[in-house]
């Protein structure tokens, strides 16, 4: 609200406030309480003042120092503390809050938060260091003992560790809007629990006949447990000041103990040190709780909703108690309702028998080695359906290396194996148009030179015999200019079907241009080379002669043995002169190469 003013206004009214609370509250503070030394037992004004510094911004530090000074030496002068020892009381507090600012700010730039556990240390070392120095100077000016330095210490850093953190938290919900947002009923239930505790406080320490100085701090740690570090730090002020003026009055249990006053404020400063040490930190641990448990429900619903949409599941199977647990989408990918019983032997069952074998086999070596797996096969889902499924995992170890558990995925993988299939075939069809002859259906020049090349590679590191044979259709020019293309194409297609039907499966006919074929004869020797190679012939002359539509026509074949060429051109040729050489001997005949 005084970002709007300008710097002089807005350090001035800081220096206000900073100058009446600090003078209230010492005021009060030197009144109602006094312990050893005329030293309060706890000192709220130097949590008061901390409070503004962590607060308000820099420059207006500077002229809130100055009415800490003004007020703390009226506050010590109007106590009856003479005016030199009131100085340097005075320089000392302003010492404590300089070095716990500058401590503070130089593990934090940002803003001080409570609600992290070791922001909260770090706030703890800081006061304390702080007050230790307050304390080292304040008994130098004073020129007293170790008792009077005790004393400051442990009053001044109470003050500063209990009276700081719920000033600052306030404050900042306020200019947040926090409690804005906050319902009327979280509302009403931070006012019962603060009055529950405060009533609580009064009751144990407005007497002394029972010892139930423990109340205050139930009431404490379930003010930390439902409302967080700001119940946890308001709690631990409510009971500071109720406890410190009914005990300042000499009511209650602690004003009762049969010692000094000494004793007694020390039995205080100590009954609050603890209380603050167990709740401050519980309330921070308490959040940091709460924010992993959210982050945690948060990240299980990510992971159900990233399961369903990439249809992956999750599964754990307990090697000691032989049990098995299923994700939501592991049961869906199963065909079944989630949280329907299973076992371990179901889940390997629902595998198609063959695949069941295999995943076995690949989990106990698993299980065996204490590598990492993954393998692929079906499952019968219960309506009969048949799914392809994948899995990838990894097994779980104990401190003595034994394999105590399995940890896997599960995908349902079928659109992928389906999609994959669909390709195959495409590719395959299309390697097929690719390498087929679109006339005859038999390969084309490319798929046949290709397979002759393998079927060399083969006889010459096999030593198996190969033969190649070269025919074309005799006189077909005639057959086109006689009868027109059409025909002519008929009549190829006629030689090719039975050129084909009386071949072996181990050897191929092609067609490698026009009128022309070649047959690759594997495992064939020259007489069983020749004896297939006339069959051929044969077949074409027989074949056309019966068909009525088409013209006859016959073949003239040249035959080549494989013998050691280096390579399908050499032995091509060989088989294409000894064609040259059946035409030249008046063609429907076969001639083997020389």
């Amino acid at each position: 609200m005084t970002r709007s003013l300008s710097s002089g206004v807005e350090a001035a009214l800081w220096s206000l406030l900073t100058a009446f609370g600090y003078f209230l509250l010492a005021s009060l503070s030197l009144y109602a309480t006094k312990g050893a030394d005329n030293i309060a037992a706890v000192w709220p004004p130097s949590g008061y003042f901390l409070a503004l510094l962590l607060l308000m911004p820099a420059r207006a530090q500077f002229a809130s120092f100055a009415g800490m000074a003004a007020a703390s030496f009226a506050a010590n002068m109007l106590a009856g503390t003479p005016p030199l020892p009131a100085a340097g009381f005075t320089l000392a507090n302003a010492c404590e809050a300089f070095v716990a600012l500058w401590l503070i700010r130089r593990r934090h730039t940002g803003e001080l938060s409570f609600m992290v556990p070791r922001s909260v240390g770090d706030f703890c070392i800081a006061t304390l260091s702080a007050s230790a120095l307050s304390a080292s100077i304040a008994t130098g000016l004073a020129g007293t003992g170790i008792d009077f330095f005790f004393s400051w210490l442990t009053t001044v850093g109470l003050g500063m560790l209990i009276v700081t953190p719920p000033i600052v938290m306030l404050a900042r919900m306020i200019d947040t809007k926090a409690l804005d947002n906050m319902s009327a009923r979280m509302k009403t239930e931070a006012v019962l629990i603060l009055t529950a505790a405060a009533a609580v406080t009064a009751t144990a320490f407005s007497q002394s006949h029972f010892p139930v100085t423990f109340l205050p701090c139930i009431a404490v740690v379930a003010a930390a447990y439902r409302l967080g570090p700001f119940g946890a730090a308001t709690g631990m002020l409510i009971v500071t000041i109720i406890a410190s003026l009914l005990t300042g009055q000499g009511v209650g249990p602690i004003a009762a103990i049969a010692d000094s006053q000494k004793v007694k404020v020390l039995f205080l400063q100590f009954y609050l040190v603890a209380l603050l040490f167990t709740t401050l930190p519980l309330a921070a641990l308490l959040v940091v709780q709460r924010r992993l448990a959210r982050r945690l429900e948060q990240s299980n619903r990510w992971l159900i909703q990233a399961e369903a949409a990439a249809l992956v599941g999750h599964w754990r199977v307990d090697l000691v108690d032989w049990t098995i647990q299923w994700s939501d989408q592991t049961y869906r990918v199963h065909g079944l309702e989630p949280g329907t019983p299973v076992d371990v032997d179901y889940s390997v069952q629902q595998y198609v028998d063959e695949d069941a074998v295999a995943v076995r086999r690949v989990l106990a070596e698993a299980v065996r080695t204490g590598q990492a797996f993954e393998y692929q096969g079906r499952i019968r889902r219960t309506d009969g359906e048949i799914r392809h499924v994948k899995s990838h995992g990894s097994i779980e170890m104990n401190r003595a290396g034994k394999a105590v558990g399995i940890f896997g995925t599960v995908q349902d993988v079928t659109e992928t194996v389906e999609n994959a299939r669909i390709l195959e075939a495409a590719r395959s069809a299309a390697e097929r148009v690719a390498n087929t002859d679109m006339l005859t259906g038999l390969p084309n020049r490319r798929h046949t030179l290709a397979f002759l090349e393998k079927a060399l590679v083969g006889a010459r590191e096999n030593g198996a015999p190969l033969a190649v044979a070269i025919f074309d259709i005799d006189h077909f020019k005639r057959i086109n200019d006689a009868h027109g293309h059409a025909v002519g194409d008929a009549v190829i297609r006629r030689v090719a079907q039975r050129a084909k039907a009386v071949l072996r499966d181990c050897d191929m006919v092609g067609r490698i241009g026009g009128e022309e074929f070649v047959c690759v004869l594997q495992r064939s020797s020259a007489q069983a080379a020749e004896i297939v190679a006339e069959r051929v012939r044969k077949a074409v002359e027989a074949g056309t002669a019966k068909e009525k539509a088409l013209p006859n026509a016959t073949i003239s074949i040249g035959l080549a043995l494989y013998a050691g060429e280096p390579d399908a051109e050499e032995l091509l040729h060989r088989a294409d002169q000894a064609l040259y050489s059946a035409k030249r001997d008046g063609r429907n005949r076969l001639r083997m190469a020389a």
